[in-house]
């Protein structure tokens, strides 16, 4: 294997067959390259996917109220069912074990106005805890906190957006905004990764939205956090439970699908994630198909190869050469084109890939990777399949009588 002299000939026959070595190469090196990149999208497609629920949090599960359809303890169907203040409280009070927190949520949309600018923002009302449920980061400032609430305070913490429409370059902090007619002092201002929409909002504390609204108790939804060490199976069960709290505080009908609507994070996020795979695994079919492409493309060549070299082979036979050193000439060019050629085409492909970082994001494909154990197993996979694609060519020519070989056109 390690002979000078037979590397010495494998060199000479790659350069007299430029285009034959080029030809074969050129398939070995598509097939790898095809597959580098179209597993990356898969990855991509996995990655995007995954950024829809990394601007909230994971372990929350969010109730609506909602009007029910059947009656049920003589309360008739078509009532509006209503969340308040005594509902976050008893969650508290029944399911201690398995909550991080509990924040209540009232979305309203008032005209804001500082000074001589102004615009329509969606304005929360909510609990201190909001702030991880919605992943806010504090750019400066504070949150609201518990005094906010019990004192039902007129603070604001406004969207950086926010603070460049009205504020411009003059600092929020400290300055007093006009929400709906009634003056907020702002505390804080917040950035987050959801987008210019999440950055356009500005949160209240609930109560003192509540008392502007008539000094009410009432709130739009619930959204409670689970210990994340619950786990898919634990949020699943907890969220039953709730259901089943909510439906017979509120009295409503077991079997009433439209008395409280629930969305559930831990279970849209397995079902993403599973639709993801289910994707990458397609990818994975239709790219494994390159390199299978790759696999018969280089062993047509080595036929035609070996088929073309069919004389010299028997001039060598002829000259005492053994079917071991026939067999291993031939086995050692398929094996140097394909591992060059492999290599080749996988670096190609993963510089292709880290070159295309956010660009193809229109297309729900972000940051497209592959692992490299991956891209070397399948190189390597295809190098040893280029052996073979060499090797039964080789062991097919070794048997040919020396006589046969020279009488071949």
């Amino acid at each position: 294997m390690f002979s000078r002299d037979n590397w010495r000939e494998i060199f000479q026959t790659i350069q007299k067959n430029k285009l034959r070595t080029f030809l074969s190469g050129f398939t070995v090196a598509l097939g790898i390259l095809i597959f580098v990149v179209l597993f990356g999208f898969g990855n991509g497609l996995i990655n995007t996917f995954q950024l829809f629920f990394e601007d909230d949090a994971q372990n929350i599960i969010t109730f609506f109220p909602g009007q029910t359809t059947k009656p049920y303890k003589g309360y008739k169907s078509g009532r509006q069912i209503e969340f308040d203040r005594s509902d976050l409280a008893d969650i508290e009070k029944n399911f201690p074990m398995f909550l991080e927190y509990v924040t209540p949520r009232i979305g309203r949309t008032y005209l804001t106005k500082y000074k001589n600018e102004s615009n329509n923002y969606s304005t929360r009302g909510v609990a201190p805890s909001h702030q991880f449920a919605e992943k806010t980061i504090i750019m400066k400032g504070r949150y609201l906190d518990k005094l906010d609430i019990l004192k039902k305070t007129k603070t604001a913490v406004i969207g950086r957006l926010v603070e460049k429409d009205l504020f411009g370059q003059e600092d929020a902090i400290g300055n007093y905004i006009d929400v709906g007619g009634s003056v907020f002092k702002v505390v804080g201002v917040y950035q987050d990764d959801g987008g210019d929409d999440e950055e356009r909002r500005i949160y209240v504390p609930y109560t003192t939205l509540q008392l502007i609204e008539k000094n009410n108790d009432k709130v739009d939804q619930i959204i409670v956090a689970f210990k994340p060490e619950l786990g898919y199976s634990g949020a699943m069960a907890l969220e039953k439970s709730l259901s089943t709290f909510f439906k017979e505080k509120k009295y409503i009908n077991p079997n009433d699908q439209n008395g409280i609507f629930i969305r559930n994070v831990a279970e849209g996020l397995k079902q993403t994630q599973q639709l993801a795979r289910v994707l990458q695994l397609i990818v994975a079919f239709v790219a494994f198909g390159t390199i299978i492409a790759g696999i018969i493309g280089i062993s047509n060549i080595m036929v035609f190869v070996v088929k073309e070299r069919t004389k010299e082979l028997g001039i060598r036979k002829a000259l005492g050469a053994t079917p071991k050193s026939v067999i291993s000439t031939i086995l050692l060019e398929s094996i140097f084109i394909t591992t060059i050629s492999g290599v080749l085409g996988m670096l190609i492909g993963i510089a292709i890939l880290s070159s295309l970082d956010k660009t193809l994001e229109d297309f729900f494909i972000t940051d497209p990777y592959i692992d490299m154990p991956v891209a070397i197993f399948a190189t390597l996979v295809l190098i040893i399949f280029g052996g073979v694609a060499g090797y039964i060519p080789a062991k097919r020519a070794a048997r040919i009588k020396p006589i046969v070989a020279l009488r071949d056109e």
